[in-house]
Protein backbone atom coordinates (compact mmCIF):
# COMPACT_ATOMS: atom_id res chain seq x y z
CA UNK A 1 0.00 0.00 0.00
CA UNK A 2 3.08 2.24 0.19
CA UNK A 3 3.05 5.05 -2.36
CA UNK A 4 -0.74 5.08 -2.76
CA UNK A 5 -2.49 8.44 -2.88
CA UNK A 6 -5.00 7.20 -0.36
CA UNK A 7 -5.14 4.20 1.91
CA UNK A 8 -5.18 3.08 5.53
CA UNK A 9 -2.60 5.58 6.82
CA UNK A 10 -4.21 8.56 5.09
CA UNK A 11 -7.58 7.61 6.55
CA UNK A 12 -6.29 6.99 10.04
CA UNK A 13 -4.35 10.26 10.09
CA UNK A 14 -6.70 12.71 8.43
CA UNK A 15 -10.03 11.29 7.33
CA UNK A 16 -13.11 12.23 9.35
CA UNK A 17 -15.30 9.52 10.80
CA UNK A 18 -17.84 8.07 8.42
CA UNK A 19 -21.30 9.70 8.58
CA UNK A 20 -23.82 7.66 10.60
CA UNK A 21 -25.62 6.37 7.47
CA UNK A 22 -22.36 5.37 5.72
CA UNK A 23 -21.06 3.76 8.92
CA UNK A 24 -24.27 1.78 9.33
CA UNK A 25 -24.12 0.65 5.70
CA UNK A 26 -20.48 -0.43 6.08
CA UNK A 27 -21.28 -2.36 9.26
CA UNK A 28 -24.22 -4.10 7.57
CA UNK A 29 -22.06 -5.03 4.58
CA UNK A 30 -19.36 -6.45 6.84
CA UNK A 31 -21.93 -8.63 8.57
CA UNK A 32 -23.53 -9.77 5.32
CA UNK A 33 -20.85 -12.36 4.56
CA UNK A 34 -20.75 -11.46 0.83
CA UNK A 35 -17.09 -11.18 -0.22
CA UNK A 36 -17.67 -8.28 -2.60
CA UNK A 37 -19.73 -6.44 -0.01
CA UNK A 38 -17.02 -6.98 2.62
CA UNK A 39 -14.35 -5.54 0.32
CA UNK A 40 -16.64 -2.62 -0.53
CA UNK A 41 -17.26 -1.87 3.15
CA UNK A 42 -13.57 -2.06 4.07
CA UNK A 43 -12.73 0.12 1.07
CA UNK A 44 -15.24 2.80 2.13
CA UNK A 45 -13.86 2.76 5.67
CA UNK A 46 -10.30 3.44 4.44
CA UNK A 47 -10.72 6.00 1.67
CA UNK A 48 -10.50 9.71 2.35
CA UNK A 49 -13.10 11.19 -0.08
CA UNK A 50 -11.43 14.62 -0.13
CA UNK A 51 -8.09 13.08 -1.14
CA UNK A 52 -9.72 10.87 -3.76
CA UNK A 53 -11.58 13.85 -5.25
CA UNK A 54 -8.25 15.51 -6.09
CA UNK A 55 -7.24 12.73 -8.49
CA UNK A 56 -8.23 12.55 -12.13
CA UNK A 57 -10.41 9.62 -13.17
CA UNK A 58 -7.68 7.36 -14.67
CA UNK A 59 -5.39 7.84 -11.66
CA UNK A 60 -8.26 7.32 -9.24
CA UNK A 61 -9.25 4.11 -11.04
CA UNK A 62 -5.71 2.76 -10.77
CA UNK A 63 -5.53 3.58 -7.05
CA UNK A 64 -8.90 1.92 -6.42
CA UNK A 65 -7.70 -1.27 -8.13
CA UNK A 66 -4.57 -1.33 -5.95
CA UNK A 67 -6.52 -0.79 -2.75
CA UNK A 68 -9.11 -3.46 -3.64
CA UNK A 69 -6.26 -5.92 -4.29
CA UNK A 70 -4.57 -4.96 -1.00
CA UNK A 71 -7.79 -5.45 0.99
CA UNK A 72 -8.46 -8.83 -0.60
CA UNK A 73 -4.91 -9.96 0.23
CA UNK A 74 -4.93 -8.67 3.82
CA UNK A 75 -8.34 -10.11 4.66
CA UNK A 76 -7.68 -13.36 2.75
CA UNK A 77 -10.85 -12.86 0.71
CA UNK A 78 -10.98 -15.14 -2.31
CA UNK A 79 -11.83 -13.06 -5.36
CA UNK A 80 -10.23 -13.55 -8.74
CA UNK A 81 -8.61 -10.84 -10.86
CA UNK A 82 -11.70 -10.32 -13.05
CA UNK A 83 -13.95 -9.86 -9.99
CA UNK A 84 -11.47 -7.38 -8.53
CA UNK A 85 -11.49 -5.33 -11.74
CA UNK A 86 -15.29 -5.38 -11.86
CA UNK A 87 -15.54 -4.27 -8.22
CA UNK A 88 -12.96 -1.52 -8.79
CA UNK A 89 -14.98 -0.27 -11.79
CA UNK A 90 -18.17 -0.25 -9.69
CA UNK A 91 -16.45 1.69 -6.90
CA UNK A 92 -15.04 4.22 -9.37
CA UNK A 93 -18.49 4.71 -10.92
CA UNK A 94 -20.00 5.17 -7.45
CA UNK A 95 -17.38 7.73 -6.43
CA UNK A 96 -17.20 9.95 -9.52
CA UNK A 97 -19.89 8.68 -11.90
CA UNK A 98 -23.44 7.44 -11.97
CA UNK A 99 -22.90 4.05 -10.38
CA UNK A 100 -24.40 1.17 -12.40
CA UNK A 101 -25.64 3.62 -15.05
CA UNK A 102 -22.09 4.38 -16.25
CA UNK A 103 -21.98 1.56 -18.88
CA UNK A 104 -25.30 2.84 -20.29
CA UNK A 105 -23.92 6.38 -20.51
CA UNK A 106 -20.95 5.05 -22.50
CA UNK A 107 -23.13 2.94 -24.84
CA UNK A 108 -23.65 5.05 -27.97
CA UNK A 109 -26.68 2.99 -29.03
CA UNK A 110 -28.58 4.02 -25.90
CA UNK A 111 -30.50 7.28 -26.33
CA UNK A 112 -32.60 7.30 -23.13
CA UNK A 113 -32.06 5.81 -19.66
CA UNK A 114 -35.12 5.41 -17.44
CA UNK A 115 -34.75 4.44 -13.77
CA UNK A 116 -37.91 3.40 -11.91
CA UNK A 117 -36.51 2.59 -8.49
CA UNK A 118 -33.45 0.43 -7.73
CA UNK A 119 -34.55 -2.72 -9.57
CA UNK A 120 -36.21 -1.43 -12.74
CA UNK A 121 -33.98 0.23 -15.33
CA UNK A 122 -35.02 0.63 -18.97
CA UNK A 123 -33.16 2.01 -21.97
CA UNK A 124 -34.14 3.08 -25.45
CA UNK A 125 -32.13 1.56 -28.29
CA UNK A 126 -33.00 2.21 -31.94
CA UNK A 127 -36.26 3.82 -30.94
CA UNK A 128 -37.53 0.96 -28.76
CA UNK A 129 -37.60 0.50 -24.98
CA UNK A 130 -36.06 -2.56 -23.38
CA UNK A 131 -35.52 -3.59 -19.77
CA UNK A 132 -31.93 -4.12 -18.64
CA UNK A 133 -30.44 -6.51 -16.09
CA UNK A 134 -28.70 -3.62 -14.34
CA UNK A 135 -29.67 -2.97 -10.71
CA UNK A 136 -28.80 -0.57 -7.92
CA UNK A 137 -27.84 -2.10 -4.56
CA UNK A 138 -30.79 -0.53 -2.76
CA UNK A 139 -32.93 2.63 -2.56
CA UNK A 140 -30.17 4.60 -0.87
CA UNK A 141 -27.83 3.83 -3.75
CA UNK A 142 -30.28 5.44 -6.20
CA UNK A 143 -30.74 8.42 -3.88
CA UNK A 144 -26.97 8.95 -3.70
CA UNK A 145 -26.67 9.02 -7.50
CA UNK A 146 -29.66 11.38 -7.83
CA UNK A 147 -28.22 13.76 -5.25
CA UNK A 148 -24.81 13.71 -6.95
CA UNK A 149 -26.43 14.67 -10.27
CA UNK A 150 -28.43 17.51 -8.67
CA UNK A 151 -25.50 18.89 -6.66
CA UNK A 152 -23.29 18.96 -9.77
CA UNK A 153 -25.46 21.79 -11.15
CA UNK A 154 -25.94 23.54 -7.82
CA UNK A 155 -29.38 22.12 -7.08
CA UNK A 156 -30.78 19.76 -4.48
CA UNK A 157 -33.30 16.96 -4.51
CA UNK A 158 -34.98 15.69 -1.35
CA UNK A 159 -38.41 15.65 0.29
CA UNK A 160 -38.54 19.45 0.43
CA UNK A 161 -37.56 19.73 -3.25
CA UNK A 162 -38.67 16.42 -4.79
CA UNK A 163 -38.39 17.33 -8.49
CA UNK A 164 -35.39 18.72 -10.33
CA UNK A 165 -34.16 19.20 -13.90
CA UNK A 166 -30.42 18.98 -14.38
CA UNK A 167 -27.81 18.00 -16.92
CA UNK A 168 -24.71 15.84 -16.88
CA UNK A 169 -21.20 17.03 -17.69
CA UNK A 170 -21.61 15.87 -21.31
CA UNK A 171 -24.84 17.87 -21.70
CA UNK A 172 -27.30 14.98 -21.26
CA UNK A 173 -30.66 16.14 -19.90
CA UNK A 174 -31.83 14.67 -16.59
CA UNK A 175 -35.15 14.76 -14.72
CA UNK A 176 -35.33 13.42 -11.16
CA UNK A 177 -38.40 12.75 -9.02
CA UNK A 178 -38.00 11.35 -5.50
CA UNK A 179 -40.47 10.06 -2.89
CA UNK A 180 -43.05 10.96 -1.70
CA UNK A 181 -43.96 12.03 -5.27
CA UNK A 182 -42.40 8.92 -6.83
CA UNK A 183 -44.25 6.06 -5.16
CA UNK A 184 -41.97 3.18 -6.24
CA UNK A 185 -38.63 4.76 -5.48
CA UNK A 186 -36.48 7.43 -7.10
CA UNK A 187 -37.27 8.07 -10.79
CA UNK A 188 -34.38 9.24 -12.99
CA UNK A 189 -34.94 10.01 -16.69
CA UNK A 190 -31.83 10.74 -18.78
CA UNK A 191 -32.02 11.95 -22.37
CA UNK A 192 -28.49 11.40 -23.59
CA UNK A 193 -26.57 14.13 -25.34
CA UNK A 194 -25.51 13.00 -28.79
CA UNK A 195 -21.74 13.22 -29.13
CA UNK A 196 -22.13 13.99 -32.82
CA UNK A 197 -24.89 16.19 -34.16
CA UNK A 198 -26.84 14.44 -36.92
CA UNK A 199 -26.67 15.96 -40.36
CA UNK A 200 -29.32 15.64 -43.06
CA UNK A 201 -27.02 13.16 -44.81
CA UNK A 202 -27.06 10.90 -41.73
CA UNK A 203 -30.82 11.33 -41.35
CA UNK A 204 -31.27 10.35 -44.99
CA UNK A 205 -29.33 7.10 -44.42
CA UNK A 206 -31.46 6.33 -41.36
CA UNK A 207 -34.70 6.83 -43.28
CA UNK A 208 -35.78 9.90 -41.29
CA UNK A 209 -36.29 12.01 -44.42
CA UNK A 210 -36.24 11.76 -48.22
CA UNK A 211 -33.62 13.59 -50.26
CA UNK A 212 -36.05 16.16 -51.77
CA UNK A 213 -37.56 16.83 -48.33
CA UNK A 214 -34.11 17.30 -46.77
CA UNK A 215 -33.08 19.71 -49.52
CA UNK A 216 -36.32 21.67 -49.13
CA UNK A 217 -35.79 22.03 -45.36
CA UNK A 218 -32.21 23.18 -45.89
CA UNK A 219 -33.41 25.79 -48.39
CA UNK A 220 -36.17 26.91 -46.00
CA UNK A 221 -33.64 27.47 -43.20
CA UNK A 222 -31.18 29.22 -45.52
CA UNK A 223 -34.02 31.44 -46.80
CA UNK A 224 -34.55 32.64 -43.20
CA UNK A 225 -38.02 31.18 -42.78
CA UNK A 226 -39.37 31.08 -39.23
CA UNK A 227 -39.79 27.38 -38.51
CA UNK A 228 -41.70 25.51 -35.80
CA UNK A 229 -40.81 21.83 -35.31
CA UNK A 230 -43.67 19.85 -33.78
CA UNK A 231 -43.77 16.35 -32.32
CA UNK A 232 -44.17 14.16 -29.26
CA UNK A 233 -41.64 13.38 -26.56
CA UNK A 234 -38.57 11.66 -28.00
CA UNK A 235 -39.71 12.13 -31.59
CA UNK A 236 -36.48 13.84 -32.71
CA UNK A 237 -37.48 17.51 -32.61
CA UNK A 238 -34.18 18.77 -31.23
CA UNK A 239 -32.19 16.50 -33.58
CA UNK A 240 -33.99 17.99 -36.58
CA UNK A 241 -33.54 21.53 -35.27
CA UNK A 242 -29.79 20.89 -34.92
CA UNK A 243 -29.63 19.55 -38.49
CA UNK A 244 -31.50 22.55 -39.91
CA UNK A 245 -29.35 25.00 -37.98
CA UNK A 246 -26.21 23.81 -39.78
CA UNK A 247 -27.10 25.91 -42.86
CA UNK A 248 -27.08 29.18 -40.89
CA UNK A 249 -24.31 31.50 -42.09
CA UNK A 250 -21.30 31.75 -39.80
CA UNK A 251 -21.44 35.54 -39.82
CA UNK A 252 -24.85 35.58 -38.09
CA UNK A 253 -25.31 36.17 -34.36
CA UNK A 254 -27.55 33.49 -32.83
CA UNK A 255 -29.07 33.54 -29.35
CA UNK A 256 -30.37 30.22 -28.01
CA UNK A 257 -32.82 29.94 -25.11
CA UNK A 258 -33.39 26.62 -23.36
CA UNK A 259 -34.58 25.09 -20.11
CA UNK A 260 -31.71 22.60 -20.27
CA UNK A 261 -28.98 23.29 -22.82
CA UNK A 262 -28.87 20.55 -25.47
CA UNK A 263 -28.67 22.36 -28.81
CA UNK A 264 -25.45 21.74 -30.75
CA UNK A 265 -25.12 24.74 -33.03
CA UNK A 266 -21.86 24.74 -35.00
CA UNK A 267 -21.61 28.47 -35.74
CA UNK A 268 -18.88 30.54 -34.04
CA UNK A 269 -21.16 33.37 -32.87
CA UNK A 270 -23.68 31.68 -30.58
CA UNK A 271 -24.87 33.05 -27.23
CA UNK A 272 -26.40 30.28 -25.10
CA UNK A 273 -28.92 31.22 -22.42
CA UNK A 274 -30.46 28.81 -19.91
CA UNK A 275 -33.35 29.27 -17.50
CA UNK A 276 -32.93 29.12 -13.73
CA UNK A 277 -35.50 27.62 -11.33
CA UNK A 278 -36.58 29.32 -8.12
CA UNK A 279 -34.61 28.60 -4.95
CA UNK A 280 -36.08 27.01 -1.82
CA UNK A 281 -37.59 30.36 -0.83
CA UNK A 282 -39.36 30.58 -4.17
CA UNK A 283 -37.15 33.41 -5.41
CA UNK A 284 -34.59 33.90 -8.15
CA UNK A 285 -36.43 32.19 -11.01
CA UNK A 286 -35.42 33.26 -14.52
CA UNK A 287 -37.98 32.00 -17.05
CA UNK A 288 -37.76 31.55 -20.82
CA UNK A 289 -39.92 34.65 -21.15
CA UNK A 290 -37.37 36.68 -19.14
CA UNK A 291 -34.54 35.39 -21.30
CA UNK A 292 -36.43 36.00 -24.53
CA UNK A 293 -37.18 39.61 -23.61
CA UNK A 294 -33.53 40.12 -22.72
CA UNK A 295 -32.38 38.42 -25.94
CA UNK A 296 -34.09 41.12 -27.98
CA UNK A 297 -31.63 43.62 -26.46
CA UNK A 298 -28.63 41.49 -27.51
CA UNK A 299 -28.75 42.29 -31.23
CA UNK A 300 -29.51 38.73 -32.43
CA UNK A 301 -29.84 37.86 -36.10
CA UNK A 302 -31.75 34.71 -35.18
CA UNK A 303 -33.32 33.44 -31.98
CA UNK A 304 -33.54 29.70 -31.40
CA UNK A 305 -35.80 28.52 -28.56
CA UNK A 306 -35.28 24.92 -27.46
CA UNK A 307 -38.99 24.48 -26.78
CA UNK A 308 -41.86 26.94 -26.51
CA UNK A 309 -44.21 25.82 -23.76
CA UNK A 310 -45.86 28.79 -22.10
CA UNK A 311 -46.46 32.52 -21.99
CA UNK A 312 -43.16 33.22 -23.77
CA UNK A 313 -44.97 32.31 -27.01
CA UNK A 314 -46.28 35.88 -27.41
CA UNK A 315 -42.75 37.29 -27.09
CA UNK A 316 -41.45 34.72 -29.57
CA UNK A 317 -44.06 35.69 -32.16
CA UNK A 318 -43.36 39.38 -31.67
CA UNK A 319 -39.64 38.75 -32.11
CA UNK A 320 -40.28 36.82 -35.32
CA UNK A 321 -42.52 39.64 -36.52
CA UNK A 322 -39.95 42.36 -35.84
CA UNK A 323 -36.92 41.53 -37.94
CA UNK A 324 -35.59 38.29 -36.46
CA UNK A 325 -36.28 36.16 -39.52
CA UNK A 326 -34.88 32.65 -39.54
CA UNK A 327 -35.79 31.94 -35.93
CA UNK A 328 -36.69 28.41 -34.87
CA UNK A 329 -38.34 26.57 -32.01
CA UNK A 330 -39.91 23.24 -31.12
CA UNK A 331 -43.30 22.48 -29.62
CA UNK A 332 -45.01 19.37 -28.24
CA UNK A 333 -47.94 18.53 -30.49
CA UNK A 334 -49.48 15.75 -32.56
CA UNK A 335 -49.97 17.58 -35.86
CA UNK A 336 -49.21 20.95 -37.49
CA UNK A 337 -52.81 22.08 -36.93
CA UNK A 338 -52.61 21.08 -33.25
CA UNK A 339 -49.29 22.93 -33.00
CA UNK A 340 -50.92 26.16 -34.19
CA UNK A 341 -53.79 25.70 -31.72
CA UNK A 342 -51.36 25.06 -28.85
CA UNK A 343 -49.36 28.12 -29.85
CA UNK A 344 -52.54 30.20 -29.82
CA UNK A 345 -53.42 28.96 -26.33
CA UNK A 346 -49.91 29.75 -25.09
CA UNK A 347 -50.15 33.28 -26.46
CA UNK A 348 -53.44 33.77 -24.59
CA UNK A 349 -51.67 32.70 -21.38
CA UNK A 350 -49.35 35.68 -21.74
CA UNK A 351 -51.75 38.15 -23.32
CA UNK A 352 -55.23 37.45 -21.94
CA UNK A 353 -56.98 40.44 -23.53
CA UNK A 354 -56.01 39.69 -27.12
CA UNK A 355 -58.90 38.54 -29.35
CA UNK A 356 -58.43 35.18 -31.08
CA UNK A 357 -58.28 36.70 -34.53
CA UNK A 358 -55.47 39.03 -33.48
CA UNK A 359 -53.53 36.09 -32.07
CA UNK A 360 -53.97 34.11 -35.28
CA UNK A 361 -52.87 37.10 -37.32
CA UNK A 362 -49.71 37.21 -35.19
CA UNK A 363 -49.11 33.51 -35.84
CA UNK A 364 -49.61 33.89 -39.60
CA UNK A 365 -47.26 36.85 -39.69
CA UNK A 366 -44.58 35.06 -37.67
CA UNK A 367 -44.55 31.35 -38.58
CA UNK A 368 -43.74 30.23 -42.12
CA UNK A 369 -43.33 26.48 -41.76
CA UNK A 370 -44.40 23.73 -39.33
CA UNK A 371 -42.46 20.45 -39.53
CA UNK A 372 -44.12 17.45 -37.88
CA UNK A 373 -41.89 14.59 -36.67
CA UNK A 374 -42.91 11.27 -35.17
CA UNK A 375 -41.30 8.17 -33.71
CA UNK A 376 -43.11 5.38 -35.54
CA UNK A 377 -43.76 1.85 -34.33
CA UNK A 378 -40.63 0.45 -36.01
CA UNK A 379 -38.55 2.83 -33.86
CA UNK A 380 -37.57 5.12 -36.77
CA UNK A 381 -38.15 8.83 -36.27
CA UNK A 382 -39.54 10.28 -39.48
CA UNK A 383 -40.64 13.67 -40.69
CA UNK A 384 -44.37 13.10 -41.14
CA UNK A 385 -45.46 16.37 -42.67
CA UNK A 386 -44.12 19.73 -43.75
CA UNK A 387 -46.88 22.34 -43.61
CA UNK A 388 -46.65 25.89 -44.92
CA UNK A 389 -48.65 28.73 -43.36
CA UNK A 390 -50.42 30.60 -46.15
CA UNK A 391 -52.61 33.25 -44.55
CA UNK A 392 -55.79 34.00 -42.61
CA UNK A 393 -59.27 33.65 -44.10
CA UNK A 394 -61.81 35.00 -41.67
CA UNK A 395 -61.03 33.23 -38.39
CA UNK A 396 -59.19 30.28 -39.96
CA UNK A 397 -55.44 29.94 -40.57
CA UNK A 398 -54.96 28.53 -44.07
CA UNK A 399 -52.14 26.07 -44.74
CA UNK A 400 -50.85 23.72 -47.40
CA UNK A 401 -48.88 20.49 -46.94
CA UNK A 402 -45.66 20.55 -48.93
CA UNK A 403 -44.76 16.96 -47.99
CA UNK A 404 -46.75 14.20 -46.29
CA UNK A 405 -45.53 10.70 -45.44
CA UNK A 406 -47.84 7.93 -46.65
CA UNK A 407 -47.55 4.51 -45.00
CA UNK A 408 -47.53 1.67 -47.54
CA UNK A 409 -46.78 -1.46 -45.52
CA UNK A 410 -44.11 -3.29 -43.59
CA UNK A 411 -40.99 -5.05 -44.86
CA UNK A 412 -39.70 -8.45 -43.76
CA UNK A 413 -37.13 -6.70 -41.61
CA UNK A 414 -39.91 -5.09 -39.55
CA UNK A 415 -39.26 -1.61 -40.95
CA UNK A 416 -42.19 0.39 -42.27
CA UNK A 417 -42.36 1.30 -45.93
CA UNK A 418 -43.81 4.50 -47.29
CA UNK A 419 -43.32 7.49 -49.54
CA UNK A 420 -43.70 11.25 -49.43
CA UNK A 421 -46.54 12.89 -51.32
CA UNK A 422 -45.79 16.41 -52.49
CA UNK A 423 -48.16 19.31 -52.98
CA UNK A 424 -48.87 20.38 -56.53
CA UNK A 425 -47.63 23.83 -57.40
CA UNK A 426 -44.86 25.94 -55.94
CA UNK A 427 -44.43 26.61 -52.22
CA UNK A 428 -45.72 29.93 -50.92
CA UNK A 429 -42.16 30.83 -49.82
CA UNK A 430 -40.71 30.58 -53.35
CA UNK A 431 -40.30 34.41 -53.63
CA UNK A 432 -38.35 34.35 -50.34
CA UNK A 433 -36.09 31.62 -51.71
CA UNK A 434 -35.61 33.69 -54.89
CA UNK A 435 -34.60 36.72 -52.78
CA UNK A 436 -31.81 34.59 -51.28
CA UNK A 437 -30.82 33.16 -54.67
CA UNK A 438 -32.19 29.69 -53.84
CA UNK A 439 -35.24 29.45 -56.11
CA UNK A 440 -33.42 27.27 -58.66
CA UNK A 441 -32.26 24.92 -55.90
CA UNK A 442 -35.82 24.75 -54.56
CA UNK A 443 -37.26 23.89 -57.96
CA UNK A 444 -34.59 21.22 -58.40
CA UNK A 445 -35.47 19.66 -55.02
CA UNK A 446 -39.17 19.60 -55.84
CA UNK A 447 -38.54 18.11 -59.28
CA UNK A 448 -36.57 15.28 -57.64
CA UNK A 449 -39.65 14.34 -55.63
CA UNK A 450 -41.90 14.65 -58.66
CA UNK A 451 -39.63 12.29 -60.62
CA UNK A 452 -39.69 9.58 -57.94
Amino acid sequence: MRGMSFGRKAIEDSAPALPPVAAAVSERLLRSGNDRDRIRALFLSRVDPSTAAQLDKPRLGAEIERLVDAIATEEKIKVNEREQRELASELLADMVGLGPLEPLIEDEQVTDILVNGPNSIYVERKGKLERTAIRFRDNQHVVNVAQRIASSVGRRVDESSPMVDARLADGSRVNIVVPPLALDGVSISIRKFAKRALTFEAMLKQGNVSLPLARTLEIAAASRLNILISGGTGSGKTTLLNAMSRVIDHDERIVTIEDAAELQLQQPHVVRLETRPANLEGKGEISQRDLLRNALRMRPDRIVIGEVRGAEAIDMLQAMNTGHDGSMSTIHSNSPRDALMRLENMVLMGAVNLPSRAVRAQIVGAINLVVQVERMRDGIRRVQRVTEIIGLEGEVITTQDLFEYRYEGEGRDGLLKGRYEMAKGLPHFTPRAAYHGLDAALLEALSMEAAR
